[in-house]
């Protein structure tokens, strides 16, 4: 997966992919509508900045205005979107104390599902976070960082479904939404996830091995690590 260089090109990477989706035109159409955009947020299609067109997204998802505007305002209170009087809606662009926030909730929620989860110990779940770790290797391996982000974020889901929570899983995804819009002020991609590969590699280990509390720890190490790398390079920018 390419993410576009400028919002121009990101807002038509995600009308296309979103122009595949198949929204029914049922009482849930519109948190459907909402979960499909924040998909593309979370998949990377979706910058930071991009002005979401009412007409033109419509068109996309086949839904009305009523539709979309009612997933709007969803995506608006998660913090994903934002309305400008007179300007129409945007993704939102985190500032540092959005990233303090999200870490604050993840630092919470996710070494507690990798010591406490249900599914911590069920073979199915943990290989799931084995296979976004190899996923991000071999994305690594093409000098695809693009796709070695899209890994992290499903690494990062795959270490919360071991809670075995559905109302976790979709908090976390959430979460990284907002994570993702962060990356993308990170600069380069590599320069930022390259580190993490090989930390994945040791909580996907731990976690295999049994060796849950270690594994929670480095968790919590890991995403204080990162929250310190992305402030600093935010306050950095300005």
């Amino acid at each position: 997966m390419t993410v576009a260089a400028d919002p121009d090109q990101a807002a038509r990477a995600a009308l296309e992919a979103l122009s595949t989706a198949r929204v029914a035109q049922t009482s849930s159409t519109a948190e459907r509508v909402a979960d499909a955009l924040r998909e593309q947020v979370v998949e990377g299609r979706l910058l930071p900045g991009v002005r979401l067109g009412e007409q033109s997204f419509c068109e996309a998802m086949r839904v009305s205005r009523n539709t979309l505007r009612e997933a709007f305002s969803q995506l608006v209170a998660e913090r994903i979107l934002v309305r400008e009087a007179h300007r129409g809606v945007f993704v939102t662009t985190p500032g540092v104390a959005d990233v303090h926030d999200v870490y604050r909730s993840r630092r919470i929620v996710e070494p507690a599902a990798v010591r406490d989860g249900e599914r911590a110990r069920d073979e199915a779940a943990v290989a799931r976070v084995r296979a976004a770790v190899e996923e991000g290797r071999a994305a690594a391996a093409d000098e695809d960082w693009n796709g070695v982000a899209d890994a992290n974020q499903h690494f990062h889901r795959a270490l919360v479904g071991l809670a075995g929570s559905t109302r976790l899983d979709q908090q976390m995804d959430l979460l990284l939404a907002e994570m993702r819009l962060a990356f993308h002020r990170m600069g380069t991609h590599r320069d930022f996830h390259e580190p993490y590969l090989e930390r994945n590699d040791a909580v996907a280990t731990l976690v295999e091995r049994g060796e849950l509390e270690r594994a929670a720890q480095e968790v919590a190490d890991y995403l204080a690590d990162a929250e310190t790398r992305i402030v600093s390079a935010l306050g950095a920018s300005g």
